[in-house]
């Protein structure tokens, strides 16, 4: 167990199998395959509607029905309603290749030529093929389909070149066609009867009738490479659409036989799928450059236009940073894309713009990767200033220029920044001042200057009078870091010279030896300490306002990729390719937790608030988000689950965020760098909950009664009353009324005490009598009412009532004047 838990995988929008496309009700979705998982997402405006669990392997067929999913992983078949796993299919001795919809059954097909055929109406947890085809052992097949009004028939290519047709009830084969003496790669039916298209490996396309076995027409791309996939147009139009491994479509008019129009700058890579809408002048592809886009014929020429699309990188990150509090990161990749990935809600990820790529380069005939800036390989961005100007500064690989971006708008910025115009270099290293008004840039050349972020006007230059040349440095400048209070800057050279500069004044003010090359430096604004990366796999601590060496860590075996600070100074981060995550306790001076993932960190960053670490890999597209146990889990002590000394191997997260499969259950092991003894194998440690008795803690509640705790004040302010409450209307004087909030009018109840309500009704309940005893008052008034008689005579009685409602009875003789 570590400090940071894998949590998900974000930035995969699709990889390496085709799409399958189903329609339930009104709406149409695409389910796409993602690694081991899989998502579905609505074509509507191509927003992610489900994410599929992890499986044991990589994916390599769909298929999808109403709201099944049938997913093809090594020899297996899992069968998924929505996101719940309800059977599993194995019979397969080898791997399978793809998967069929066919009618109530499902056809399955492995490298071997094996086919099953699986019936789904009731499925079992353990359910028996129907049927089972063994192909011909020089018949290697490589794809298959199901030809329009042919009972129980399907199509069947191979490698070899050759197609063969058989019926699946009766388990024969009807026909063999001799081929085109090329690999078939991709075949499918077209809206006329008995005709199909053919894809070969060699580029071409044969339109093919095959009752009477004779080739209708043939295309050829123009274009190097295999075709991958075809897809007929049903809105009536005669359109055919190819997709090739160059990443070109191709739309060929079968009335005319001819190209009709080419969307070179489709993909970046090979197209696995394409795919119209019935009935709709809408196209669908897909890539394994990680992208999905929808194409519109609705132009006056007939060209497609693009529709909407969703994209991640198609190419491996290599810079990211957290912002807008960490609810986004900002990430730049090989494949030249500058993108913004939403850690909270997938549809908010997009790419910046870099003032329309694709016009420019269908007005200039050249590629859209031609147009690009290249890759970017530092950036610093600053949130003060999002609303006012440009807040993001990039330096790009083997450029004499920074780029500023308005990240409010999501575009490039207006100024380009050229230090040193004189002698121009490629720009290293760029800062921007904790107030966003400036940008510091370092260049290979070791020059260093200031510009102003609203003007784009250099503001002067950092030199050194003791350097040969009159520069900041003797060599490249590996990096820069400001202050928060624009005293201080500092940069680093790669000879190893650090040097801490006046801001305002361009002055240097000290500096002083690594005593090896300096790699890379972070700077903390928080308690001004710098940490600095050498080519000896050491990283040192230094305080830059006493001027002094104050940590020292070691323990990386090979060269240190990235590092960050947290938000309080107290811990540094650090990767290496050696394939560790190390935490460093910068107040103790020791490591704290340390782990070891298979594929190697490349860039790692931490949010403001420290509840997630985001980390990008070797060849890995995506971002990687782990989240910080110390923030969620009860126990206050972080040694009670940090590794320490020792390491621990954890499995990279996954594009799903449930629980891993059984096969994944070792994935939190430890290790080492050199072989496992037992003294490096580290104890399992259980966390132990310190909670107060009777707590309710956030996750044993449903989330909606504690999803609006974070939003409670802008829920009062919306729930204030916007005017005074009205008045309500008055009652007849004789009938009083309270007021109340709803504004209906309410009656005052008797004044009647419950005593005296409760003697009523034991009074009413036996008759009018009560058990208790009466008064003289009471006896008095009963004798008169049953003489009839109410004169008082002699014996008169005085009755006096005090105040407090008590009666005193006694002789009027005293005051016979008064009555």
């Amino acid at each position: 167990m570590g400090i940071f838990e894998p949590f998900r995988a974000i930035g995969y929008i699709t990889s390496g199998v085709p799409f399958s496309i189903q329609r339930l009700g009104t709406e149409t979705f695409v389910t796409v395959s993602v690694g081991k998982a899989f998502q579905i997402y609505n074509c509507a405006k191509l927003a992610l509607v489900l994410v599929g669990p992890q499986l044991p392997k990589k994916i390599r067929a769909l298929a999808s029905h109403r709201e099944l999913t049938f997913v093809a992983y090594g020899n297996e078949i899992a069968v998924f309603n929505r996101a719940h796993q309800i059977s599993t299919w194995s019979r397969h001795p080898a791997k399978i290749n793809s998967l069929l919809l066919f009618g109530d059954h499902i056809l399955s097909i492995d490298v071997e030529g094996n086919i099953f055929i699986w019936a789904f109406k009731e499925i079992d947890q353990n359910p028996a093929p129907v049927g089972h085809i063994v192909l011909d052992d020089n018949f290697t097949p490589s794809c298959m389909m199901h030809p329009d009004t042919y009972l129980n028939k399907i199509l069947i290519g191979s490698q070899e070149g050759s197609l063969q047709l058989w019926n699946i009830s009766t388990k024969k084969k009807l026909f063999e066609f001799k081929g085109w003496n090329s690999a078939i790669t991709s075949c499918v039916s077209s809206p006329a009867l008995d005709v199909v298209a053919i894809g070969c490996a060699d580029g071409t396309i044969h339109v093919y009738n095959i009752r009477y076995d004779e080739e209708l027409v043939m295309f050829t791309h123009s274009t190097r490479g295999a075709v991958t996939t075809l897809s007929f147009s049903t809105d009536g139009q005669p359109l055919l659409a190819s997709g090739g491994s160059s990443g070109v479509i191709s739309i060929w008019n079968l009335e005319k036989r001819r190209l009709q129009s080419v969307i070179r700058d489709a993909h970046d890579s090979s197209i696995l799928s394409l795919h119209f809408f019935a009935n709709e002048p809408v196209l669908m592809s897909s890539s394994t450059d990680n992208s999905i886009k929808m194409w519109i014929f609705d132009t006056s020429d007939g060209d497609p236009r693009l529709l909407r699309f969703r994209s991640g990188h198609s190419a491996p990150p290599k810079c990211i940073k957290f912002y807008s509090n960490g609810r986004h990161i900002l990430s730049a990749g090989q494949d030249r894309a500058f993108r913004l990935f939403s850690v909270i809600q997938d549809q908010q990820s997009r790419e910046l713009s870099q003032r329309h790529v694709a016009k420019r380069a269908k007005k200039l005939k050249m590629k859209v990767e031609e147009i690009k800036l290249k890759p970017v390989i530092g950036f610093d961005c600053a949130e003060i200033r999002e609303r006012d100007w440009c807040n993001v500064v990039t330096c790009h690989m083997d450029t004499p220029q920074a780029y500023v971006w308005r990240l409010q708008n999501f575009v490039l910025g207006e100024h380009i920044l050229k230090p040193s115009a004189e002698s121009p270099t490629p720009v290293k290293a760029c800062a921007i001042s904790a107030c966003g008004n400036f940008a510091v840039l370092g260049t290979a050349g070791g020059w260093i200057e200031r510009f102003n972020l609203q003007s784009g006007i250099s503001r002067g230059s950092y030199r050194d009078s003791s350097e040969k040349r009159s520069c900041a440095h003797d060599g490249e400048v590996v990096g820069i870091a400001c202050d928060s209070t624009n005293t201080l800057m500092i940069s680093a050279g790669y000879q190893g010279d650090i040097k801490v500069w006046d801001f305002k004044r361009y002055e240097l003010k000290s500096r002083w030896e690594v005593g090896c090359s300096v790699v890379k430096i972070v700077f903390n604004r928080l308690n001004g300490l710098l940490a600095t990366v050498s080519d000896d796999l050491v990283i040192r601590l230094f305080d830059v306002v006493a001027l002094r060496l104050v940590r020292k860590f070691e323990g990386h075996t090979d060269r240190i990729t990235d590092m960050c600070f947290s938000e309080d100074g107290k811990w540094l981060l650090s990767s290496s390719m050696d394939g560790t995550l190390r935490i460093w306790d910068v107040v103790l001076a020791r490591q704290i937790d340390a782990i070891h993932v298979d594929v190697a960190i490349t860039a790692l960053a931490l949010s403001p608030n420290m509840d997630i670490f985001a980390t990008t890999h070797v060849d890995q597209n995506g971002v990687y988000l782990w989240v910080n146990q110390s923030m969620f889990s009860g126990a206050t002590n972080v040694d009670s689950y940090a590794s320490g000394k020792e390491i621990v191997r954890v499995k990279l997260p996954s594009v799903s965020s449930a629980k891993e499969s059984e096969d994944d259950d070792d994935s939190e092991k430890p290790t080492v760098n050199a072989p496992q003894t037992k003294d490096s194998i580290a104890p399992f440690r259980s966390i132990q909950d310190h909670q107060i008795p009777d707590l309710v803690t956030l996750s044993l509640l449903p989330k909606s009664q504690w999803q609006s705790l974070i939003n409670l004040d802008i829920i009062k302010v919306r729930n204030k009353p916007i005017e005074p409450p009205k008045k309500p209307e008055k009652a007849p004087f004789f009938m009083p009324s309270i007021p109340s909030l709803s504004g209906e009018i309410l009656f005052k109840p008797s004044d009647l005490s419950k005593e005296e309500t409760k003697n009523n009704e034991q009074v009413e309940k036996h008759g009018g009598k009560s058990d208790m005893p009466l008064s003289e008052f009471l006896q008095a008034l009963h004798s008169a009412a049953k003489n009839k008689d109410y004169s008082w005579g002699d014996n008169k009685v005085q009755i006096r009532i005090t105040r407090e409602g008590k009666e005193a009875f006694g002789d009027t003789k005293q005051g016979m004047g008064r009555s």
